[in-house]
């Protein structure tokens, strides 16, 4: 059996109750293991003619047969695919052939109930989250892959145009692999057999990039066809992929807050200095605290025996000018022959590549010295009302200013290879093998110069309206020739440190599996499914970083070094948005990569052909599992009761040699599954599930090296992180219970209540420590943490009928999520004593978020406006030496979109689209919203115009 193309008119919905046929209609998902990916369901968007079960088991109704294209049929796509799974279960289906509905993949997934994304930047969103939570297996064509030597794949690396579907499993049998608390998104690519006969289609997009001004091209291509071959099929299909960006972010952020002196500050000090955390041997305060300092007017702190008031400010102010261009190359090949109408094999590679290269222009000054504030130095400081925080300062004399010109180049190439096929033996049994083989580097080089100087006195506002930074620097009236308000002159600059620093990572892995399902007359029970996986893995790391070396000479006298100009000066920064400088010079990035020997030499470093990058840790595991899983049917009361029951066992051995050192450690779960369907009318469906599953520890998590970072930022002492190799994984008892009603062809109505209850979360545990005569806050991890999560999700799909005229393809598809979480996390002091313990929210999760997005869609023209909403959220924790408080906040994100297509004729469409159509900001706070902002940032808007041409 076959699988149509996607765009195949007519469509039929068929609502099936119960899935006794999986098994045996497998063409959608051949010859993906069933250890990484379900039979497809009964019935799907290929396959709307399969048998659900036994006449005897249930019933199916088959509805009218609707013609539909384009936006629409994707949606019910989704819906079928929705409906007929035994696990809850959302989808995306391209619109066409190369027509997937976004720029890239995780843009796509924000419109799905439950799904959130966040980590805006470099011209795209990046990072996603399933109900709150980001630990996603991946898997594509079912088998599970990964980045370099991560646990994860980078999703915003696979691109669109490659894809024909994505499903995204918030529920697990034991047939899926166990891993990803959040859930499974399973990412389909097309093959041969998808089509009918010969197939191409070409596509280009240029999107401009409003921020950086550039315009950039997207582009792929298909081919593919089929052959008659003796007495059976073959088939071949390559899709390629290119898409370059070129980006600028820019932002504006206050440093962290901490506490400092009034005008009665004790012996030794200065009124309104900053206060150390420890004075004569005696700890002061502690930084780092979930909660931060105390705010309420006239709050203290012991200083020898006495307590003296504090007000709390911050330690610095900077703004970031971050400029790149990304290139995203990527290819599937698939090869496809069915000898026999028995048999089948599949023959898969697929590359995807990415590469980067970043230059940020940071201005960056210390706003922590007040020994130089004038006569009356309370009369700089404003505070907010009903607190000891200060909102804005003036005059605060001779401060430290750097600029850094950071240029970043990172590399990814991952290959993926597969070889498999399925066979029919007799009438009841299906056996499906493969074996796959992937490996995946990443590379990253950092070059960076700094230049400094002590300006005449800066001002801030920490919170100038809207909770935007502002701040700028103020001219020395005893040298009026000096224009210090203009961080643009080159001769107010010295070159100062050099940092030359390069990582790498690498991973593969070999992946053998073998699944059968027999269709078996064991009372209720119609289907018994078994299966194997043996995955062995590896995964290594190595670094080289460079001790800041100093070149105290000005700026002009370096420009002459290599080949071309040091000096690069950005303009029009943040687009008025606040008070900040518009302009400033730094070390040009680039040319300093470009002639990288030539700095070396003048600050005394080791060359190109001296430097080494040591191996940091090599990690090698091997995890088997198995699983046997039964579905059933029965009547029960007029309708139908069906099911299915699994246990999967997983064992994991892990052998790590780090330095020279080396560990093991061993675990093994017997992890049960069980899903229960009953179809109160064949529209109206009720689903519970409850579920086991893992989330192993990141590879680099289980190196124990400790590496030294010192200070650079003058507050004293630096950072020190390494990992733990007795981690242990992370264990989650998951429950779903779910209502739903497909009212009509392509509209239903859904909604889910779910729980978590995490066991085992790894939290970093800090203490104070010291290294060759010098303090450093040490960071490890541990499993010492537990969480709980909750919610409900709601969702529509509808396009209503015989709408009169115009308004005759009209839709809407809309989704909101409620969360509520929470985890417990131990409190230590500076030596690593637990002292308490708090419990905050979880990582990334917000209370609340919604999406809705209306379509409209006539013979030719089709046309979507899509709006998501996600509220603030706890994004993540400040390193411990600045923090106060610690944790870092999201406020509320928000995008409006809109696309535009046209059929121009049978084989020409045009496109539109546009992305932050609103043009948002996006801000962040520490843990206070009102009082403590952190930084703002703006991204760009995108508008992109197209052509697909299918011959």
């Amino acid at each position: 059996m076959t699988r149509p193309t996607r765009s195949t008119p007519p469509r039929t919905l068929r609502l099936g109750v119960l899935p006794a046929a999986l098994s045996l209609a497998l063409a959608t998902a051949l010859p993906a293991s069933a250890q990484d990916a379900p039979p497809p369901p009964c019935p799907t968007p290929g396959n709307p003619d399969a048998t659900c079960a036994p006449a005897n088991s249930g019933t199916t109704t088959e509805l009218d047969r609707i013609e539909v294209r384009g936006l629409r049929a994707s949606m019910i796509d989704a819906l079928q695919i929705k409906q007929g799974s035994m696990q809850i279960v959302d989808a995306i289906v391209a619109e066409d052939i190369g027509k997937f509905p976004d720029n890239n993949l995780v843009e796509a997934l924000q419109r799905v109930t439950g799904v959130q994304t966040t980590d805006r930047g470099g011209g795209e969103v990046s990072t996603v989250s399933i109900r709150g939570l980001n630990d996603v297996t991946t898997t594509i064509n079912g088998r599970n892959i990964f980045t370099a030597s991560g646990r994860s794949v980078a999703l915003a690396d696979v691109p669109a145009s490659l894809l024909s579907s994505v499903e995204i499993y918030k529920t697990r049998s034991a047939s899926l692999i166990e891993t990803g608390i959040a859930g499974v998104i399973d990412i389909h690519t097309h093959r041969p057999f998808d089509f009918d006969g010969a197939t191409a289609v070409v596509a280009a997009r240029a999107i401009h990039q409003e921020q950086s001004g550039e315009t950039d091209p997207n582009l792929s291509a298909l081919v593919s066809n089929t052959w008659d071959v003796g007495g059976g099929r073959f088939g071949a299909l390559a899709n390629v992929s290119y898409a370059v960006t070129q980006y600028r972010d820019q932002s504006v952020t206050a440093g962290a807050m901490v506490p400092f002196f009034t005008d009665d500050a004790p012996a030794g000090f200065v009124p309104f200095e900053r206060i150390p955390t420890s004075i004569d041997g005696q700890e002061v305060w502690q930084p780092g605290l979930e909660a931060g300092l105390p705010f309420a007017p006239g709050s203290t702190v012991p200083v020898r025996g006495q307590q003296y008031e504090y007000i709390l400010s911050r330690d610095a102010i900077f703004a970031s000018d971050l400029t790149g261009r990304r290139e995203r190359p990527a290819a599937s090949v698939s090869l496809q022959w069915a000898p026999n109408d028995t048999s089948e094999y599949v023959f898969e590679t697929f590359y995807n590549g990415y590469r980067d290269e970043s230059f940020n222009s940071l201005l960056f000054s210390f706003v922590d010295w007040w020994g130089a504030l004038g006569d009356d130095p309370a009369g700089n400081i404003e505070l907010f009302p009903g607190t000891n925080i200060v909102r804005s300062r003036s005059g605060v004399g001779a401060p430290y200013n750097f600029t850094s010109g950071d240029l970043l180049s990172r590399r990814t190439d991952s290959w993926l290879y597969a070889l498999g096929g399925k066979w029919d033996v007799g009438d009841r049994l299906q056996l499906r093998s493969e074996l796959t083989y992937q490996e995946s580097k990443f590379d990253e080089e950092f070059f960076a110069m700094r230049t400094d100087r002590v300006t005449h006195a800066v001002w801030a506002d920490f919170n100038s309206g809207g909770g935007k930074p502002a701040f700028g620097f103020d001219d020395n009236p005893a040298t009026p020739d000096i224009d210090e308000s203009n961080p643009a002159d080159p001769a107010q600059w010295n070159v100062a440190e050099l940092y030359d620093n390069a990582l790498y990572r690498r991973g593969d892995a070999i992946t053998f599996t073998f699944d059968g399902d027999y269709a078996a007359e064991l009372g209720p029970i119609h289907k018994l499914a078994f299966g194997l996986r043996h995955d062995e893995r590896s995964a290594s790391e190595g670094h080289r970083t460079s001790n800041p070396a100093l070149c105290d000479r000005a700026l002009p006298e370096c420009s002459l070094v290599g080949n071309g100009n040091l000096q690069w000066t950005n303009r029009g920064f943040f687009d008025g948005e606040s008070d900040v400088p518009s302009s400033w010079v730094v070390p040009g990035g680039y040319h300093i990569r470009d002639n990288a020997d030539a700095y070396r030499a003048l600050y005394g470093l080791p060359l190109s052909g001296q430097l080494t990058m040591p191996e940091d840790f090599h990690v090698d595991e091997a995890t088997t599992a198995a699983y046997l899983q039964a579905d059933f049917a029965f009547e029960l009361g007029e309708q139908a009761l069906d099911g299915q029951l699994g246990l999967r066992y997983v064992n994991v051995d892990t052998d790590m040699v780090f330095g020279d050192g080396s560990a093991s450690a061993s675990a093994s779960k017997l992890l049960p599954s069980l899903m229960l369907r009953y179809a109160f009318t064949p529209e109206l469906m009720l689903r519970f599930a409850y579920g086991e599953t893992l989330r192993r520890p990141g590879f680099a998590q289980l190196n124990p090296n400790i590496i030294y970072v010192e200070d650079v930022t003058n507050i004293g002492y630096g950072t020190a992180s390494g990992g733990n190799p007795g981690l242990e994984p992370t264990e989650s008892k998951n429950y779903d219970l779910g209502l739903e009603w497909y009212f009509s062809p392509g509209s239903a109505v859904y909604a889910t209540l779910f729980r978590r209850e995490i066991e085992g979360m790894v939290t970093d545990f800090r203490r104070r420590v010291t290294f060759e005569d010098y303090d450093y806050i040490l960071t490890q991890p541990d499993n010492a943490s537990n969480g709980e999560l909750e919610g409900v999700e709601l969702g529509v799909v509808w396009f209503p009928e015989n709408l009169p005229g115009l308004l005759d393809g009209f839709g809407v598809q809309a989704s909101y999520t409620a969360l509520d979480s929470s985890q417990d996390i131990p409190v230590t002091n500076t030596a690593g004593e637990v002292v308490d313990t708090v419990s905050t929210p979880m990582f990334g999760i917000s209370d609340s978020s919604y999406s809705v997005v209306l379509a409209y869609e006539r013979e030719k023209f089709g046309a979507r406006l899509s709006y998501v909403w996600r509220d603030d959220f706890l994004h993540r924790y400040e390193a411990a030496q600045f923090a106060n408080p610690l944790g870092i906040y999201f406020n509320a994100e928000k995008s409006m979109d809109l696309q535009l297509s046209y059929d121009a004729s049978e084989h020409l469409s045009l496109t539109f689209d546009a992305t932050n159509l609103t043009n948002e900001l996006y801000q962040s706070y520490y843990q206070y919203p009102t009082t403590h902002s952190f930084g703002t940032s703006l991204y760009s808007r995108t508008f992109a115009v197209g052509l697909r041409y299918r011959f």
